[in-house]
């Protein structure tokens, strides 16, 4: 695929533009809505549909096939990435009118993040063809991990960042609206959104390092690889406001994108010297597992039996406090925990 220099400035310019109207849109810090959150996700995944289009029409159905693939599988992988910032927010007791300012930011090192990535696989795949069996074993084991160890509770305060962090770092314990530094004593320190972003930043790296051999078994392709990767990052925004309530129904997401890595990483291995599978084989395959995944995770819950471990507050006996207000953390005569620390036993 040959692909013109003024391209890539094309998209780039689409998604700095797009990037400047989220920015100016949620330029006042406010509560984000299940409504709002819903348009924009709209938007978000009108425009990456299009520019697939728009890839059918320029380069033809195999190119827009694999784009296809490569976008379905970020944007199923990122559904757990929304999942990991729901409990960081949740640990954290941020606000919900300042969690877009952070996750604008986070959005915006993700594209440096994979961009850099992404220019790294294509350089080793062209240098050393052998890579590919290291990335089909990469996604192999971090596929069988993750159905492994699905019922694990993420904790940040055990994340050794966290703790440089705070070593590292003056800080103070309490958020001054937007502001990720303020001047306390005659010195700067962070407020705690600071390191909420130093968190989410993180968690960006590490889901990129999953994603883009992922995306490597659909397309080898640098200038797909990448605008597959952008266009479903630009809506982690509206698609973490949209599905944050409701991650404790999806019960089998892990198992599916743990499969959905599988997959991606066998048809890698095989497709070096054994097999090439066909692009929409490998796309309808991934839309089944995350289809199924969901889809079950929604029937088995439909009754509202699953409580949801996003912002659950417990007390100091280890018993879990489901009529505690999210903003409350500590009482003098209950001591509390929030989600990510283990509740202490007795």
């Amino acid at each position: 695929m040959i692909v013109p220099l003024w391209a890539w400035f094309a998209v780039l310019g689409v998604i700095l533009v797009m990037l400047a109207v989220d920015l100016f849109a949620h330029r006042d810090a406010h509560v984000i809505s299940v409504k709002e959150a819903a348009i924009w996700s709209a938007v978000w995944v009108a425009l990456g549909v299009g520019f697939g289009a728009v890839v059918w029409w320029w380069a033809g159905s195999e190119f827009a096939a694999q784009y296809y693939a490569g976008y379905l599988i970020e944007k199923s992988l990122a559904i757990d990435n929304v999942f990991v910032w729901a409990i960081i927010f949740s640990y954290f007791a941020v606000p919900r009118q300042y969690q877009h300012r952070v996750l604008f930011y986070g959005v915006v090192g993700a594209l440096v993040f994979r961009g850099a990535f992404i220019a790294a696989g294509s350089a080793l795949i062209a240098s050393f063809a052998w890579i590919l069996y290291v990335f089909g074993a990469f996604l192999l084991i971090t596929g069988w991990t993750m159905i492994r160890k699905r019922s694990e509770h993420i904790d940040p305060s055990r994340s050794r960042v966290m703790r440089l962090f705070k070593r590292a770092v003056p800080s103070t314990d309490e958020y001054h609206g937007q502001k990720f530094w303020i001047k306390q004593g005659g010195k700067w320190v962070a407020t705690p959104l600071l390191a909420v972003l130093v968190l989410v930043e993180t968690t960006d790296i590490i889901f990129a390092v999953d994603s883009i051999p992922a995306i490597f078994a659909v397309t080898q392709e640098p200038f797909l690889v990448f605008t597959a990767n952008a266009f479903a990052i630009l809506g982690l925004r509206a698609m973490y406001f949209l599905l944050a309530d409701l991650m404790h129904r999806f019960v089998y997401l892990k198992l599916g994108l743990g499969l959905v890595l599988i997959w991606v990483g066998i048809k890698l291995v095989l497709q070096v010297d054994v097999y090439k599978m066909p692009t929409w084989l490998s796309l309808g395959v991934v839309a089944v597992i995350i289809a199924v995944s969901i889809g079950a995770s929604l029937f088995v819950t439909r009754r509202g039996d699953q409580v949801s471990q996003v912002g659950r507050v417990y007390r100091g006996d280890g018993s879990p406090d489901d009529d505690a207000g999210a903003q409350e953390v500590d009482l003098p005569d209950q001591p509390r925990t929030r989600i990510g620390l283990r509740p202490p036993q007795p």
